[in-house]
């Protein structure tokens, strides 16, 4: 390994540690508010069971996230997130 490249390495895990502990800020950060996963529901108009089936998890994810016991998130938050933004293109996509 080019001794730049790890070097690089060793310092962007000094970094992560760093903000891990507080220590230091992230120099970026993504997040994506998800919407009401049950309003999003009723919105298209799917059942818990076709719904579920849609975003590929079980009855039981759903559930906890329509009860905001669970938080969505990564793929199943974006795809929310266009799900609310574009139901018809969704849709389409998704059952295709």
């Amino acid at each position: 390994m080019d001794q730049t490249l790890f070097e690089d390495l060793v310092q962007s895990l000094k970094e992560a540690k760093a903000i891990s502990r507080g220590e230091m800020a992230a120099s970026r950060r993504i997040r994506i508010d998800t919407p009401d996963v049950k309003a999003v529901r009723e919105q298209i108009g799917l059942s818990q069971s076709e719904f579920a089936q849609l975003m590929h998890v079980s009855i039981k994810t759903l559930q906890n996230w329509e009860q905001h016991r669970r938080t969505p998130t990564g793929p199943a938050a974006a795809l929310l997130k266009i799900v609310t933004t574009a139901p018809d293109v969704a849709l389409k996509t998704l059952h295709a």
